[in-house]
């Protein structure tokens, strides 16, 4: 089945994509309105400057046809406008109008004053753009009109009211998505925190209706897979528990059977038999870790004790790293954990080596080596499911079950730890415990 691969220059998160798309929706409209805006603007500006123009003109050019040629030039800064003046004499010679307003314009100027005062006109500059309407009044006397057509200048305040348009835009963009995403990271984590055993973060119900529906779907979903979790371990123990008497008489009658190969033989498959079912039991219960109350402990302390433990019964086991602060965990789950994997090391390898850190930002590392076979790649996943056994190491001589390191994985995850394998160079196996250990972190 083919699936279909996200475009690359799409953001990968759904806030992030959101922002994307209504702010591009919302900035996309902002400057279409503001473009018709504009432009609405402009049109009415410009016609308006025409109509204020030809009325003008026939009122000043009348006016100064009227007065003496000596008092002209007095009226003239009278008459001035903004985009268009008067001035007495030829003026300037120029090429023809460049633009339909600058013809418009000068049209309406000669239809306004008629066939009294002939016009001529021509451009007087591209940048800016001027240009000169030329006439002769009744004495015979040249005049000429300038005219620089502009519409009325922006307001200075109103770039600062379009950034505060802008601004408001995104901070309603960015509640919006915050709004909508918010439910979904608290699903998210909900989700990363959820134990088959029913003891992760329970979501207050809540909110929008949609957002409601998903968070009773998400925690009635949590309670049936830890009644399910529940229900299956149970069976698990209670089967082990029954099997151990009848393998216990069995034993019993083969151990009163004269020696032989055969019982022998037999011995050895109820001492393996005995061992599954005890280690069935401990896998049940391994589920029930979480039930044991959290405690601050002396890591160092508590691994020294272990490790002593070990070496008094002849064990190569070594202790190296120190942690600076105490660590807030599950204790006898953890030994649980650790003795686990140190069991694991020794039976494989006959040493193991245990090295204890902890990271800057708190995170506390067990890590448990040995220069043993180790693990292909392809398996370091698979070897933490229950009952898996790896052929060349796990087989009937050694009497691996395939539950050690599954024990170990769920006790791990229990107490809020993370089990992790990997082959070390040179040979060998490497399980790390790591502890988030942070101490406004409440353990449940």
């Amino acid at each position: 089945m083919n699936v279909a691969r996200p475009s690359r220059w799409l953001p990968r998160t759904i806030a992030s994509r959101l922002y994307l798309i209504l702010v591009s929706g919302l900035l996309i409209a902002h400057g279409l309105s503001f473009g018709l805006l504009f432009y609405e603007r402009y049109e009415a500006a410009r016609s308006m400057l025409a109509a204020n123009l030809e009325q003008d003109v026939v009122v000043a050019v009348k006016l100064l046809d009227r007065l003496p040629a000596q008092e002209r030039a007095d009226w003239l800064p009278m008459l001035r406008r903004r985009t268009f003046h008067y001035q007495l004499g030829p003026g300037q010679s120029g090429g023809p109008l460049a633009s339909d307003t600058a013809r418009d314009m000068s049209r309406r100027i000669g239809v306004a004053l008629g066939v009294r005062y002939p016009i001529q006109a021509n451009a007087v500059s591209a940048q800016p753009e001027r240009f000169q309407v030329h006439l002769r009044l009744s004495d015979g006397a040249p005049m000429f009109i300038e005219v620089q057509p502009s519409v009325m200048p922006l307001a200075k305040w109103l770039p600062y009211v379009l950034l505060a348009q802008l601004g408001l835009l995104l901070l309603c963009t960015w509640i919006a998505v915050r709004l909508a995403t918010r439910p979904l990271e608290r699903l998210a984590a909900a989700a990363e925190t959820l134990s088959p055993g029913g003891e992760g973060e329970r979501l207050q119900e809540g909110g929008p209706t949609e957002v409601a529906k998903a968070v009773s779907a998400f925690n009635a979903m949590q309670d049936r897979i830890a009644d399910y979790t529940k229900e299956r371990l149970q069976i698990l123990a209670a089967i082990s528990h029954d099997l151990q008497t009848p393998i216990t008489r069995m034993q019993l009658r083969v151990e009163s059977m004269d020696e032989s190969v055969a019982r022998d033989k037999s011995l050895e498959d109820l001492r393996q038999m005995q061992h599954l079912v005890r280690e069935g039991i401990a896998y049940a219960r391994s589920a029930h870790g979480a039930s044991e109350p959290a405690l601050r402990i002396d890591l160092n302390a508590f691994l020294d004790s272990l490790v002593y433990d070990y070496r008094d019964t002849g064990q190569d086991v070594a202790l190296s790293g120190r942690v600076d602060a105490p660590v807030s965990t599950r204790p006898h789950a953890l030994r649980r954990v650790v003795a686990n994997l140190i069991d694991n090391a020794l039976k494989y390898t006959g040493a193991a080596e245990l090295d204890v850190a902890q990271d800057a930002n708190g995170e506390v590392r067990i890590s448990v080596r040995d220069r043993g076979p180790g693990i292909p790649e392809a398996e370091l996943d698979k070897v933490l499911q229950p009952f898996y056994r790896l052929e060349a190491s796990r087989n009937r001589d050694t009497g691996g079950t395939g539950l050690g390191l599954a024990i170990a994985q769920q006790l791990a995850a229990s107490i809020g730890a993370s089990l992790t394998l990997r082959n070390r160079e040179g040979g060998g196996l490497e399980a790390t415990v790591r502890i988030r250990n942070e101490s406004r972190d409440t353990v449940n």
